[in-house]
C-alpha cells in the first residue's frame, strides 16, 4: 500500500481520479517508465534522455515518488556520492498501464505526433501483452537482486 508523509489533496473518492491525482503529473509515469524500461538510476542518468526533464521538476518528482513509496533511493557502499532510485513493488505494478498507454499511443497518435516510432516489438507486444508485462518486471526485479 502506497504511503506519504505529506496529505495528498484528492478531488473525490472516485478510484481513476484517485490515481490521476497522483500519476496524472506530466513527468511521474515517465520517470517510472524510464527507470522501468531504459535502466535509468541515477540523476545524471534522468538528465541525459530525450525528454530532458528539468532539475527542479525532476527533483520534485523523484522526491514525491519517494514519499509515496514508489521509489526508494538508496546508495552503493563503493560509491556514497550518488543517489541511485529503484521502483518498488506498487510501481512495478503500473507496467501493464505503461505498456497500455504505449500500444494506445501507437495505434493512436501518429496523426497528432508523426514522429512516434514505428516498432515492430509493439506488434509482438499485442499479441501477448500479459507476458511481456511479466517477462518485463521479472527482468527488473533480476537487476535489483544484484544490487
Amino acid at each position: 500500500m502506497l504511503t506519504s508523509n505529506e496529505p495528498i489533496d484528492f478531488r473525490c473518492s472516485c478510484a481513476i481520479t484517485s490515481s490521476l491525482d497522483i500519476l496524472g503529473d506530466r513527468w511521474i509515469l515517465v520517470i517510472i517508465k524510464q527507470m522501468l524500461m531504459e535502466n535509468v538510476e541515477t540523476f545524471k542518468d534522468f538528465g541525459e534522455r530525450p525528454e530532458a526533464i528539468a532539475t527542479n521538476v525532476l527533483t520534485k518528482r523523484l522526491k514525491l515518488l519517494e514519499e509515496l513509496g514508489l521509489i526508494t533511493k538508496s546508495r552503493k557502499p563503493d560509491n556514497q556520492k550518488t543517489n541511485y532510485y529503484h521502483l518498488t513493488k506498487e510501481a512495478l505494478e503500473l507496467t501493464p498501464v505503461i505498456i497500455d498507454l504505449a500500444l494506445w499511443s501507437h495505434d493512436n497518435l501518429r496523426t497528432l505526433n508523426p514522429t512516434i516510432g514505428d516498432y515492430e516489438e509493439l506488434e509482438h507486444i499485442k499479441e501477448n501483452k500479459e507476458a511481456y508485462c511479466q517477462k518485463l518486471i521479472e527482468k527488473y526485479q533480476e537487476k535489483l537482486a544484484t544490487w
